[in-house]
C-alpha cells in the first residue's frame, strides 16, 4: 500500500497546487486542502451539512457515488456542475492517486 499519493487541486485562481496526500490518516480532500492552507473553510466539519468545500472533479477517477445527504446539500448549493462533489465526502485511498479538483466559487 502506498503511503501518500499525488492530488492536484486549482484555487479559485486557477493556481495549480501539486499535494502530498497520505492514505493512511482517514483523510479527506476537504481535510487536505486545510492542512495546505487552501481556501477551503469546511464549517460543518465534513458532515456534508454546508457545501464550503464544493468541488469540481476534472480527472476522470473512477470515485464512490454521492450520498443523499451530499446530493441534498449539493442540491442548495451554488454553482454546482455536473462534477461537483462535497470535498469532505472524498476520502482519501490509493485509487484516487492522481486526481485533479477545482474549488468551486463561493460568490459571483
Amino acid at each position: 500500500m502506498k503511503e501518500d499519493i499525488k492530488i492536484t487541486v486549482f484555487d479559485r485562481d486557477n493556481e495549480r497546487h501539486d499535494l502530498d496526500a497520505p492514505t493512511d490518516m482517514g483523510m479527506n480532500v476537504m481535510e487536505l486542502c486545510k492542512a495546505y492552507e487552501l481556501p477551503v473553510e469546511g464549517t460543518c466539519g465534513g458532515m456534508a451539512l454546508c457545501a464550503s468545500c464544493h468541488v469540481y472533479v476534472l480527472s476522470n477517477h473512477i470515485l464512490p457515488e454521492p450520498t443523499d445527504d451530499e446530493l441534498a446539500m449539493l442540491d442548495q448549493a451554488f454553482f454546482v456542475q455536473d462534477n461537483s462533489r462535497l470535498g469532505c465526502q472524498l476520502k482519501i485511498r490509493e485509487e484516487m492517486d492522481g486526481l485533479e479538483v477545482k474549488l468551486a466559487p463561493v460568490s459571483q
